[in-house]
């Protein structure tokens, strides 16, 4: 499988935050669903869904994985409004230390699908072991072609505030979203690179 390279934005430090291309994205989400589609064994399932379910908040909240480890299944999702509850684990967090997130229909439904299957995991969907789900999310990487470099959990919190961005959300509420105390933090993810630039020139006419 061919290895894709991800954009970097240049940071103010001189540092970069690298991302996830569209098609990255795709192909570790769909490397996850498929290895937990692939489970044998009802144990099997139980034990992947909650990764599965981890990895999906994770991509649709830009949560940081401790975050998302404290989200209670029955009382930090809201079915009818596909949110999702986070706590803030900042020191320096924002005046509001809970914020909710909306997510695509298909989050929430995964979890109360999962959570027919095995009622008993209810108040545990989220409680995985953080050293178990980075190896998992390495291998998941592994199979979709993803660099080494990008094969951590955090990169989804970074793809996800690149993509909204890009999608032209207003940065004051991509700062809630990611729970930044600053909104310096979140306008680093609007430092893009030059040829990236030239891109968006290109494609609105600029040029």
């Amino acid at each position: 499988m061919n290895i894709i390279k991800a954009h970097a934005l240049p940071m103010v430090v001189g540092s970069s935050i690298n991302y996830l291309m569209e098609d990255q994205a795709n192909a570790l989400t769909a490397a996850f669903e498929n290895w937990y589609e692939s489970g044998r064994t009802h144990a099997q399932r139980r034990s992947r869904g909650k990764y599965w379910l981890t990895y999906l908040a994770l991509r649709f909240t830009g949560a940081r994985l401790g975050e998302v480890q404290l989200v209670d299944d029955q009382n930090d999702i809201d079915w009818r409004n596909y949110e999702i509850r986070l706590r803030i684990l900042k020191q320096k967090a924002p005046k509001k230390p809970v914020r909710s997130i909306p997510v695509p229909p298909n989050v929430t439904s995964s979890v109360a699908n999962y959570l027919m299957n095995f009622p008993d995991e209810k108040r545990r969907v989220f409680r995985v072991d953080q050293g178990n789900f980075r190896r998992v999310f390495y291998e998941r990487a592994k199979e979709a072609g993803i660099p080494r470099d990008l094969a951590h959990p955090h990169i989804l919190r970074h793809t996800r505030a690149t993509e909204f961005l890009k999608g032209g959300v207003p940065i004051t509420i991509v700062q809630d979203i990611l729970g930044h105390s600053a909104l310096t933090t979140t306008a680093v993810y609007l430092r893009i690179s030059g040829q990236e630039a030239k891109m968006i020139l290109k494609d609105r006419g600029f040029i």
